[in-house]
């Protein structure tokens, strides 16, 4: 009976929330959510802590317990800004290390150590090194989407928002992009910038093809398509528009296309959805198995046991913060 009751009382507290998303989760899997978040919310209060949630993750996490929400750049810029003496971040790793290196004195908290990023993988310390070994005086580029360690052999940071922004403010000819080819490819193309790229590649991005696109134009009439840079040229040339998925979402806010698809990961339309009802959504379903690792559960036990903490080498995060520090103040 108490646990019935107790059950009961979670759904009742959260409530509110269930009406932000009940255009995108059935009411029949609210009571398995209720729980989780009304304790996530009581932990946040008493553990001085701040979600920040990937523009990835599921609605559940997005919507209702995430206090800053966005795409790489976003996150790492709010990153800064809390007041919170604890951040758990609700991504992959390579977001969170972001969040310690920025916030050095602040205990930054992963929900799963397994969450982590092709990209990210694709690449070393050591191939940095032996790249600007190969390319003397070239300035390196290096996305976000990499280690800590990588980011301190690197000259400046960028994402995929403000890749053109940065490879620009160089000055330079010729520039090192790494590690993401596609992103670099689809840059060279915008600035005229000669560009070394290195063949990393997004496991949800890469996955999508023009003839995707061409198919989805044939099975819905008029539909708006979004791609993000990290999918192929050929993608890219396909769509309507390029851009972040903070990009996306600012193209579906102020054109309120009748019909649109995003060219990213599965959760990126659930999420805009909950916000632009008129908005037809068509879901080429590719999801990231790495962001999918993160859940209301563990993030509900990241915050009971304060685990998992992330950490970064004082003599690695000094130059790593330095290639981040200036990005953000481009």
């Amino acid at each position: 009976m108490s646990n019935s009751a107790s059950s009961a009382d979670h759904v009742v507290r959260t409530t509110p929330l269930y009406d932000r998303v009940k255009s995108v989760i059935p009411a029949i899997e609210w009571p398995a959510f209720a729980e989780d978040i009304d304790v996530i919310l009581r932990l946040k209060r008493e553990r001085d802590t701040v979600i920040l949630a990937h523009n990835y993750q599921t609605p559940e996490i997005f919507h209702c317990v995430a206090d800053i929400v966005g795409d790489s750049l976003a996150l790492a810029r709010e990153a800064t800004k809390t007041d919170a003496g604890m951040i758990v971040l609700a991504g992959v790793h390579f977001m969170a290390e972001t969040a310690k290196l920025l916030n050095p004195a602040k205990r930054v908290l992963i929900p799963d150590l397994r969450a982590g990023c092709s990209l990210a993988e694709s690449i070393t310390a050591a191939d940095v090194r032996l790249l600007r070994e190969r390319y003397p005086g070239v300035p390196i580029v290096t996305y976000v989407n990499t280690s800590a360690a990588v980011k301190a052999e690197s000259d400046i940071c960028c994402t995929s928002g403000n890749a053109r922004k940065v490879v620009e403010s160089l000055g330079v000819p010729k520039v090192v992009m790494l590690p993401d080819e596609y992103l670099a490819q689809n840059v060279a193309r915008e600035t005229g910038v000669e560009i070394v790229t290195w063949a990393g590649h997004c496991e949800v991005h890469e996955r999508f093809s023009a003839k995707d696109v061409r198919q989805l134009r044939a099975g819905h009439p008029g539909v708006v398509v979004l791609a993000h840079p990290e999918c192929p040229p050929d993608v890219v040339a396909e769509a309507d528009f390029a851009g972040s998925t903070a990009a996306m979402i600012d193209y579906v806010a102020e054109r309120q296309p009748p019909r649109v698809v995003l060219m990213t990961e599965c959760s990126m339309s659930d999420n805009v959805a909950v916000q632009h009802p008129n908005v037809e959504f068509i879901r080429p379903c590719n999801l990231c198995p790495h962001m999918k690792r993160i859940t209301l559960a563990n993030i509900r036990r990241s915050l009971e046991t304060l685990t998992h903490e992330v950490t970064v080498d004082p003599t690695v995060a000094a130059p790593a913060r330095r290639a981040v520090e200036r990005m953000l103040a481009i």
